[in-house]
């Protein structure tokens, strides 16, 4: 296959790359120079000439099963494994001689006598590896014939065979073939070093040996293979096949673009034939994911062609009334008209716009451009700020910029990690699986979260240190590791004094010193025993390199920037900031949610995190967009709702986010989004919130558009294009047509001149433009004349604001109560095969591991309520209430609850409440008072949902 994208080198060495010193041998007479420590193998293939093998791939450790790689070297006796071994100084390599491939052919005799000779109906044909180098190796007959006992055939000699297994076709993804195994052991290796699960293994001995998932009888879809693809992508032949080639033929052409799901942007090659998509393979040259994936990104592709997706507009005039299906230009021209008419009836600030996390920078910002050039206010918000605006403020208040400090690739030099209010093996799993290598190479682990995931013990990692606090004392927590380090004198000095504000700092030092913040004082609030916190914090100030990784479990909380801030102190007093394997690392929840931030998606600032007030950075867009801007901040999705109620909002336009579903109280949105007289939906399904909308534009996928995503380590990664929209148009295209609906003039004809326009008004994208995206492959912004090639890591000579400021993080408890009424703390959280309100991954076979959001509760707890597991329980608020069943686990500490929010089914946040962070209104989802008890099913306000959902989403016949 022809890779039309970017021309760089794909072909598979055969073991891994390596640092060292310069070394030169010679190969089949040409001279050859590597760095020490590579194979011969790889050395051959640098210098053009190939090797053949079937254990090695260079995304693996060398092996040397196979033997098929055999050279001979001069003053060695025998034929050395070329994978295994290292390249000398001097040394002279043969790979072709007589001898090498008199055993090669013999090699692969054996290995064809035991495998199906069925290549011209073989899924992989044209695509194996065995078949090729039986090609390589020039083999043309099997001397050992085909009769003898295999694992070929079921029936052998007119008996059954016990050695042969069938196939094995649990998993939706993709099919295990034993007979066609070869028991090379690569996908073993690659969940083991690659993917970290160790689900697979090889069993039994010699001629009975064969690759197993799990126990005895156990098959790949009931084993703890976790889907990642990892198997699949290193198995040299149809054994491990995705099920999509083996239904639709091998691709014959790629495109390279990036992942759509998490933070940590991936980067894939969407294989084709044509123009349908037989399936998405991990791109091995991609800077986040380094040729891995999650069953998400490798896999979950399908919701783009579900029957489901809505692929005209559709108009009505009442959310009673079924939809009307509608061309592009009356739809937008109905769109624009109720926008345009609500404004001249109730002021310019009656309407305003959500934009998407999961939409591309240049969608992005074209959705604020839209809002504050053409609606011409302030209004626009983004789920960005329901999840990580804490991170923007904190950090920004800290260290200057309001972004992660470090590329993922710097975990790799950490020594002691820090994970605080995540779980990277479910919502961040590429990154959970680098993270997982690290610790098996010895780094340390320190655990800050009230459950047990699975970081804390899995297989060959444990943490050394597991903090259970109690939901909401996020601060009180850190603030004690703090008071170790100052009262012990674990401060690194030198930096703080040359790289930190000194006032600002001392400030702190005596705050934390404060006998109240011992861990012994707070250990009755946090329920964190002292003696562990102090060897945690003890740990991450004198364990080397300190790296800290947070997610939502931090932010979403009143005291979420507050958190952060503490985050950054601990960081700053420690030094471990500014160099590989340290640093302060937000886990980012969707794709582009930095970028969502990077673009000006808030209320109060311009792209670039420049407020609205500020004079200079308005003139520069004003004199690019041609239009006045209003210097006051507009309104935050919570206060356009309430507005909406108070009669004072009434229009939107909603941008690939569904408000209903992922925002907190859902009364309080549904009641916002009713009141409303034209409610904007441009997404890919008819959501939850599209139940109060008035206009439904289809939206597309990100198979079907340019752009590029920011991810969590501020990578600017290309998105390419693989198909044409089935809607008819890029959401950016879009977007523009309901602006010039309303007035403007834009005359954008590719997202690369949106891209220019970010350049030419964004200081920290100054130097980004798509040229150098291809050349480069992605950049980590600040990208500009000081930094071409962009930072991969930040602060390294001094921080961004000047001096680092240490900040007092006074804890506070939230407003958010146990009581008699309400004893149990709710808190939510993600789970690996469903992403966000699973409106995608729902669409997809991930269904078979998640069919429903479920409450885990400890077996204490239920025991008190006569809870059973697998029983349907009501779960009730202040707020709200709703039913699902109970999974009894001691993940959960007593008196904690736990549940996920991936199914409209259970709407979640019909009980979580409206506090919220107290800087930037980032809801607080992780802290709940609720109470459980028996139900008999479904509450009734679900079943009134359902019902209304079902009547708000009937579609009139086109004729009709």
């Amino acid at each position: 296959m022809k890779d039309f994208v970017i021309p760089w080198d794909d072909a598979d060495k055969g073991t891994p790359a390596k640092a060292g010193a310069p070394v030169t041998l010679n190969i089949d007479g040409i001279a050859v120079t590597v760095p020490e420590g590579t194979s011969v193998m790889r050395a051959a293939a640098e210098a053009g000439i190939t090797v053949p093998k079937l254990c090695a791939t260079d995304s693996l450790e060398a092996f040397g099963s196979c033997r098929l790689c055999v050279v001979e070297i001069e003053g060695r006796r025998g034929t050395p494994a070329s994978c295994t071994t290292p390249v000398a100084e001097g040394m002279v390599v043969r790979t072709q001689t007589d001898k090498v491939a008199k055993l090669r052919k013999g090699v692969m005799e054996l290995y064809i006598s035991d495998h199906p000779l069925d290549c011209l109906t073989c899924a992989a044909n044209g695509d194996c590896e065995l078949q090729d180098m039986a090609g390589m190796v020039g083999l043309r007959d099997v001397r050992y014939g085909y009769d003898g006992e295999s694992h070929v055939h079921a029936r052998q000699n007119g008996e059954a065979n016990p050695r042969y297994l069938p196939k094995d076709e649990s998993n939706p993804y993709f099919t295990y073939d034993p007979s066609k195994c070869i028991v090379c052991s690569r996908c073993v290796r690659a969940c083991e070093e690659v993917q970290g699960t160790f689900a697979l293994t090889i069993e039994g001995r010699g001629f009975d040996s064969r690759v197993s998932a799990g126990m005895a009888g156990d098959d790949f879809l009931g084993s703890e293979c976790v889907s990642c693809g990892a198997c699949v992508q290193a198995c040299p032949t149809a054994t491990l096949q995705e099920k999509s080639v083996i239904e639709l033929g091998t691709p014959d052409r790629k495109v390279v673009t990036t992942c759509a799901y998490c933070g940590v942007g991936c980067s894939f090659e969407a294989e084709l034939n044509g123009d349908r998509l037989v399936r998405m393979v991990p791109w091995k040259h991609g800077k986040a994911n380094r040729g891995h994936s999650c069953v998400k990104g490798r896999f979950a592709y399908g919701y783009a062609s579900h029957p489901d997706r809505v692929l005209n507009p559709m108009i009505r005039d009442r959310i009673d009334q079924p939809w009307r299906e509608v061309s592009w230009d009356e739809a937008i021209g109905f769109a624009a008209g109720k926008l345009r008419d609500l404004q001249a009836r109730h002021g310019r600030q009656a309407i305003g716009g959500i934009t998407s996390s999961r939409c591309t920078n240049e969608e992005t910002y074209l959705v604020q451009k839209m809002i504050r050039a053409v609606f011409g206010n302030n209004n626009t918000d983004t789920c960005a700020r329901v999840c990580h605006s804490p991170t923007g403020y904190g950090l920004k208040t800290t260290f200057g910029t309001s972004a992660g400090t470090q590329d993922f690739d710097s975990v790799e030099a950490a020594d002691v990690v820090m994970v605080i209010g995540a779980n990277p093996t479910d919502g961040h799993p590429v990154f959970g699986s680098r993270l997982k290598k690290r610790l098996r190479e010895g780094a340390r682990l320190i655990v800050v979260d009230p459950r047990r995931i699975d970081l804390v013990r899995t297989p060959h990692v444990q943490a050394a240190h597991h903090l259970p606090l109690r939901p909401g004392t996020n601060v009180a927590v850190l603030t004690a590791m703090a008071h170790v380090i100052v009262t012990e004198g674990l401060v690194d000095e030198d930096f703080v004094a040359t790289r930190c504000d000194l006032d600002a700092f001392q400030d702190w030092a005596g705050f934390v010193a404060d006998p109240r913040h011992a861990p012994e004082a707070t250990e009755a609030l946090t329920g964190v025993p002292a003696a562990e916190l102090r060897a945690a914090a003890r740990l991450y100030a004198t364990g080397g390199n300190g790296a800290i990784y947070y997610g939502l479990g931090v932010t979403e909380h009143s005291q979420g920037s507050t958190t952060v801030m503490a985050i950054a102190n601990l960081a700053m007093a420690t030094g471990n900031i500014g160099r590989p394997g340290v640093g302060v690392n937000p886990l980012r929840g969707q794709n582009n949610v930095q970028g969502a931030c990077d673009m000006g998606s808030f209320p109060h600032e311009l792209p670039g995190y420049r407020h609205v007030s500020d004079e200079g950075a308005r003139a520069v867009f004003e004199r690019i967009w041609g239009a006045k801007l209003d210097d006051e901040p507009g309104l935050r999705i919570p206060n356009m709702l309430d507005a909406a109620v108070a009669g004072e909002f009434k229009g939107i336009y909603i941008q690939g986010e569904d408000i209903l579903q992922s925002d907190p109280d859902t009364h309080h949105v549904a009641a916002g989004l009713a009141a409303m007289d034209c409610v904007i939906v441009h997404d890919l399904f008819l959501n939850e919130t599209a139940n109060y909308a008035h206009v439904f534009l289809p939206g597309s996928t990100f198979l079907e558009k340019d752009g590029t995503f920011t991810n969590a380590e501020r990578r600017i990664n290309r998105v390419r294009k693989v198909m044409a929209p089935r809607n008819g148009y890029a959401d950016w295209e879009i977007t523009q047509m309901l602006a010039n609906a309303m007035g403007a003039d834009w005359d954008y004809t590719h997202p690369s001149e949106v891209m220019d326009e970010i350049a030419a008004t964004t200081p920290s994208f100054a130097g980004v433009g798509y040229a150098l995206l291809e050349r480069e492959g992605s950049i980590q912004w600040p990208c500009n004349e000081t930094l071409p090639k962009g930072s991969p890591v930040m602060h390294m000579d001094g921080f961004a604001g000047g001096k680092g400021r240490f900040m007092v993080t006074e804890y506070v408890p939230t407003d958010e109560r146990t009581g008699p009424r309400f004893p149990l703390l709710l808190t939510t959280g993600r789970i690996l095969s469903q992403y966000n309100v699973g409106a995608q991954t729902r669409r997809t076979a991930n269904t078979v591991w998640h069919q429903e959001d479920v409450l885990e509760i400890h077996p204490h707890d239920a025991e008190s309520r006569g809870i059973r597991e697998g029983q349907w329980v009501k779960i009730a608020s202040r707020k709200g209430e709703t039913s699902l069943r109970a999974h009894l686990t001691d993940r959960v500490s007593p008196g904690i609850v736990y549940t996920t929010f991936h199914h409209p089914d259970t709407q979640a946040n019909v009980v979580t409440t409206d506090y919220s962070d107290w800087a930037t209104n980032c809801p607080e989802y992780k802290v709940t008072a609720v109470q459980v008890s028996p139900s008999n099913g479904p509450t009734e306000w679900q079943e009134d949902y359902a019902a209304q959902a079902a009547r708000a989403r009937r579609i009139l016949p086109a004729a009709e």
